[in-house]
């Protein structure tokens, strides 16, 4: 028999379960899958490549990306490959790739221009058809935002939806399951979808369902109502019958870490009921979002225009109100824990990886008007890091059963369009800072359940076929990998840092990594 690639004398870990050890073997790619596993010394290869003390095992699934936009102006991936993953999960947070219509599209033009993305879409056919004629290098799967359905119905305005609105919302999701959207995502902190109530969603959930979707959350709060907040999700799941996720679960400020406990008594109680919810994690403890979301909601309403106007004209409203809300603001440490990660203006570069305190003391500011002017300047444009997290809840986090490793970050690359600003190090170092610092340093997870969360349970629980395990007949999507030597080596400092210990990843039976070094094939594929 002869093949296409021949993976010799590697460890295998197939990825599905968690208590599984590595067992030695050799796989056989021919095409795009596995074709044999086992002692394959009776087989021939166009290419052979010893992988002795190496770890193989399926390639990563990262459930939490945000790589939809960035895709069609930078397909490589590269700070996704170098991690081992080869399938992204986009569409989180309610945001995704479409529907665009109307509001929804305007929201995004000032985005697609930062990407110098020129061509426009609506629906996701369309979206579609534009990703695969650009390629891409690793496996593109999708959910549907909630936020676009609701900006395309009614825009961002502060309303309950109507009957009529309500129809219009499920019409988009019913063309964006039928399309290949996975589920429905919320993201609960940003316009539109701060203004739902919860019967929205739940009617938006149960047509997800109808088309055995999953549904995922960035959930109201993370910090002071987190707890409130879980019960709504598991409410959801029960009103719905739809399986649902909890994204990047976290307890976000040091007065609500002591609330974990209360968070998994919930989802304890919510699987003794038959209801399945699941999470994910990055294993760091600063988030990462757009700047403006410090502000109130009733700032966003009626659009990227008139949250400007209101920085403008309402800055002591706007003061006052995040103060009753943060009233931690009020001191100087509260701003100490926010670094801005990325600006538009070349006048402000000198800012991204300074945190607001800094800045705004450096040229003689209030912290609190500084951030108001930042963002009129930049025309919202600005991203930050927030460090509210502590060590102890997120091994706690990563130790349960039921949680995956999500990045909660876009596609960059090392050049070009993607290669900007201070962002977060989780888009370059996620995966082998699991394997590293979580498995070989402190033992908090085995080899195999680490595995496992970052491929067979994301395939199991998000319903991705014939992916996600190492089994003959399955797509050869492998990552290969040195459990002695993987490391991350991207910080907050310098972000744009490759791991170590990672050689060889294939995606689609194609090397897109070989011995650590990028190839350039870009055999990526929707996954709908």
């Amino acid at each position: 028999m002869s093949v296409d690639y021949l993976l010799k004398d590697g460890f295998v870990i197939h990825g599905a379960g968690d208590d599984e050890s590595p067992e030695k073997a050799d796989i056989a790619i021919e095409g795009d899958r596995i074709r044999e596993i086992g002692d394959l010394s009776h087989v021939s290869a166009d290419k052979t490549i010893s992988v002795k003390g190496l770890c193989v095992c399926p390639g990563f699934i990262d459930v939490h990306s945000h790589s939809d936009f960035v895709l069609l102006a930078d397909g490589r991936a590269e700070g996704k490959i170098h991690q081992g993953i080869t399938t992204e999960i986009n569409g989180n947070c309610g945001l995704s790739a479409a529907p665009l219509y109307g509001p929804a599209l305007e929201q995004r033009e000032k985005d697609l221009g930062e990407l110098n993305i020129k061509d426009r879409w609506s629906d996701f056919i369309e979206y579609f058809m534009l990703l695969e004629r650009r390629k891409f290098a690793a496996n593109f799967m999708t959910l549907v935002g909630h936020g676009n359905l609701r900006a395309s119905a009614v825009g961002y305005t502060d309303k309950a939806l109507s009957g009529a609105d309500m129809e219009r919302a499920a019409a988009f999701l019913r063309d964006a399951m039928e399309a290949g959207a996975k589920g429905l995502s919320t993201g609960l902190i940003y316009p539109p979808g701060i203004y739902s109530d919860t019967a929205e969603l739940v009617e938006l959930a149960r047509e997800t369902a109808k088309y055995k979707g999953i549904y995922t959350t960035h959930m109201r709060s993370e910090g002071d109502s987190l707890l409130e907040s879980v019960d709504e999700v598991i409410n959801i799941a029960e009103e719905s019958k739809i399986r649902s996720h909890i994204s990047h679960l976290k307890t976000s400020g040091e007065k609500n870490w002591k609330k974990l406990d209360g968070v998994f008594q919930r989802m304890e109680r919510a699987d003794k009921k038959g209801l399945v919810i699941t999470c994910d994690r990055y294993p760091y403890i600063a988030s990462s979002t757009d700047l403006d979301a410090v502000l109130p909601s009733w700032a966003f309403e009626g659009g990227r225009k008139r949250e400007i106007e209101r920085l403008k004209n309402d800055w002591k409203i706007l003061e006052e109100d995040i103060l009753n809300e943060h009233p931690e603001a009020s001191s100087p440490s509260f701003w100490g824990n926010i670094a801005i990660s990325s600006v538009s203006l070349s006048k402000n570069k000198w800012m991204e990886g300074k945190n607001i305190l800094e800045v705004s003391r450096s040229l003689n500011e209030i912290p609190m008007k500084f951030l108001f002017d930042l963002l009129i300047e930049e025309d919202l444009n600005v991203g930050a890091i927030f460090f509210l997290m502590n060590e102890e809840n997120l091994i706690s986090i990563l130790k349960r059963s039921r949680t995956m490793i999500g990045t909660d970050s876009t596609a960059r690359s090392f050049d070009g369009i993607t290669a900007k600003g201070m962002p977060h190090p989780r888009g370059f170092g996620s995966c082998p800072r699991i394997l590293g610092r979580y498995v070989r340093e402190q033992g908090i997870l085995t080899l195999g359940e680490a595995v496992y969360k970052m491929s067979g349970l994301p395939a199991k629980t998000f319903h991705i076929d014939r992916r996600g395990i190492i089994a003959e007949g399955y797509f050869a999507d492998i990552t290969v990998f040195n459990p002695e030597t993987v490391n991350d080596t991207a910080d907050f400092n310098n972000p744009f840092r490759k791991p170590e210990g990672i050689y060889h990843v294939f995606v689609n039976g194609k090397p897109v990594l070989l011995e650590g070094e990028i190839t350039g094939s870009l055999p990526g594929r929707i996954l709908r």
